[in-house]
Formats: C-alpha cells, sequence, structure tokens
C-alpha cells in the first residue's frame, strides 16, 4: 500500500524550473515586444554572434516551450492576447525580449545575418569562390579535392597554392559533402544564417512572418511617386505652400510676361520681348514679299542650301522660325518641372 501510495505522489518541480519561470514572467513583463524566433539549423557560435550583435537593443534567451507556455499563463492577464503566442512554441526557439519597434527588429535580424561553414546539402546562397592564394596545405591527398573540382593549383615551397580564383558551386546549387568538407578546411564560410521570427506579440496584437516582411526599396519608390504627384497636383490648383511658393511665383510671372507679349503690352520687362517678336516677324513678312517682288528692294536673309531629298528637314528649320516669344519663355518654366 505504502508502495502504492509512493507512485501517485507527485515529483517536486525542480528549483531550475521555477526560477527558469520566473526570469521569463519577468521578461515578458518589462519588455512591449516577445518574438518567438526558429534556431532550427543554426549552432552556438553562430547564436553568440547573433546575441552579441543584439545586446544594446534585446534580450535574447533559449528555453523550453512548456516553460514559456507556463510563464505566459502567468502573466496573460497583464498583457492581453499574449496567450496566442503559445500556439508559435514548436520546435527549437529563442525567445526575443526588446521595446524597439518589431518592423526595426525584423530588418536588424534580416540585415545581421551571420556566417557558417557549409554542410552537405546546403544550397549555395551565391557562387562560392576558392579564392587564389597559398591555402597552408602540404601535397598530398588533398589535391585530388582540388582536381576534383578542377581548382588550378601548383606546389609552391611545400604548400598548396590555388592559381586563381575559382567558382566551386553556382547559386542555387546543391553543396557536395566533399566540398563542404574542403570549403571548412579552407575557413570559407558561405553560409548566411540569422534568425527568423515565426511571431512576435506587441502591443495586443500578434504579427507572423509575412506582416513583417518589409519591402524598403518599394516603399521608398512608393513615397516618392506620391510626393511627386502631391506637388503636381499643388502646382495645378495653384495650392500655396512654402514648399511650392517660389516656384509658384515663377511660373505666374512667366505667365504674365508671356500673356502682356502677346498682347503687346509695353513695359520695361516685355519690351525687349515684344521688338524680338515685331523683328521676327518682320523678317517672315520680309522673307515672304521679297521673292515675288524685288522692286520693293527688300534684302532676303540669307539661307543654307537645303537639298529637295531633305524637305522633312526644311520643314522643321521653317517651324523654328516661326515659334513666337512666349513658347521661348514656357520652356524654361517646363524645365522647372521635368
Amino acid at each position: 500500500m505504502t508502495a502504492s501510495i509512493a507512485l501517485h505522489k507527485k515529483r517536486p518541480i525542480p528549483k531550475w524550473k521555477i526560477e527558469e519561470v520566473r526570469r521569463l514572467k519577468e521578461l515578458l513583463s518589462k519588455h512591449e515586444v516577445i518574438a518567438i524566433a526558429d534556431i532550427a539549423g543554426i549552432g552556438s557560435s553562430q547564436i553568440f554572434e547573433i546575441r552579441r550583435k543584439l545586446q544594446d537593443m534585446a534580450v535574447l534567451r533559449v528555453s523550453k516551450n512548456t516553460l514559456m507556455k507556463r510563464a505566459i499563463d502567468d502573466i496573460a492577464n497583464l498583457k492581453p492576447g499574449i496567450e496566442k503566442l503559445k500556439e508559435f512554441l514548436t520546435g527549437q526557439n529563442i525567445f526575443i525580449f526588446t521595446n524597439i519597434n518589431p518592423f526595426e527588429l525584423s530588418l536588424f535580424l534580416e540585415r545581421n545575418k551571420v556566417a557558417r561553414e557549409a554542410r552537405g546539402g546546403d544550397i549555395a546562397p551565391n557562387d562560392i569562390v576558392i579564392p587564389a592564394g597559398n591555402t597552408g596545405f602540404s601535397p598530398g591527398p588533398i589535391i585530388s579535392r582540388f582536381n576534383q573540382y578542377k581548382v588550378p593549383i601548383r606546389i609552391e615551397e611545400g604548400s598548396v597554392v590555388v592559381v586563381k580564383d575559382t567558382v566551386v558551386v553556382k547559386k542555387g546549387e546543391v553543396i557536395p559533402t566533399d566540398l563542404a568538407d574542403l570549403l571548412t578546411r579552407l575557413n570559407i564560410k558561405p553560409i548566411e544564417v540569422g534568425l527568423r521570427v515565426k511571431a512576435l506579440y506587441y502591443r495586443g496584437h500578434i504579427l507572423t512572418t509575412d506582416d513583417l516582411l518589409l519591402d524598403i526599396d518599394q516603399y521608398k519608390e512608393d513615397i516618392s511617386r506620391a510626393h511627386l504627384d502631391a506637388v503636381k497636383l499643388a502646382l495645378g490648383i495653384a495650392y500655396p505652400v512654402k514648399e511650392l511658393i517660389d516656384v509658384m511665383l515663377i511660373d505666374a510671372h512667366t505667365k504674365a510676361i508671356a500673356l502682356a507679349v502677346s498682347m503687346v503690352i509695353p513695359t520695361k520687362e516685355t519690351i525687349t520681348y515684344i521688338m524680338a517678336r515685331a523683328l521676327a516677324e518682320a523678317n517672315a513678312i520680309v522673307n515672304l514679299v521679297a521673292p515675288s517682288h524685288p522692286e520693293l528692294g527688300f534684302e532676303v536673309a540669307e539661307r543654307e542650301a537645303v537639298s529637295e531629298e531633305e524637305p522633312e528637314k526644311r520643314e522643321e528649320e521653317e517651324e523654328k522660325e516661326e515659334e513666337s516669344t512666349e513658347e521661348g519663355l514656357a520652356e524654361g518654366l517646363a524645365s522647372l518641372f521635368g
């Protein structure tokens, strides 16, 4: 009977588990952002490096999923909606506690991946190159590895020297196990790894991987396009804002000058344009009348000879001579807005 009762007694909870739950509850309470990141395939040295990069902005902690679930249950009343994080507590995880913006965290993790050695079966993220130079290896069986991947070598002062930079695996190809071993011996780390946030809690909301994806270049392009459209609209309706008032005044002044010239209103600003326009029109009349009425004694301005084979060019030159002064003024304004 005594033995039967003993079997049904609960085992005491280890002290380290109680302390770990307490620590997790403290971190959950103090931080606005709680993220769960997948660490499958990431070695301890890479985690250490990522932790070092994040040390000034976040606390990283590896713990058991069951203990995190217990900690979340204990503080759920303080952070509404946080219990939904438990759905993502599967596999190997690291927990990130921070107060920075969740999108800033996601971008930082994306931009601060760390390198690791290749493993057989990895997919090359980029072309993998064995660089030219002294490998430090003595001649021996390793020569066959270089020959296998067509890496040109020579023996120099008792060492294997790679003659030129050589691509041994192209982007997207599978890295063979024996090549991965060679790259490791050469201290080439071609694989970038980083923490991938599975989900995070922020002010009552759960954001997943897809929610955190940001195309910064596209956002910049969208903002630039929106700004240009706003400028065009403001100019089109003459909406006065401090950023555009100088351009609007130039536009108004230019149009006023063009209107005054077209209506032949002489002012100190328009008289030069009016006279130039009158002279151009007078010359056009002379050139039109003089050939058929030589008795008037008009002198026709000489033109460069234009062959019969170039009628289009002759027409373009005539059109240029007949352009009005106000059109010339408008060109200056048009150039301001591209």
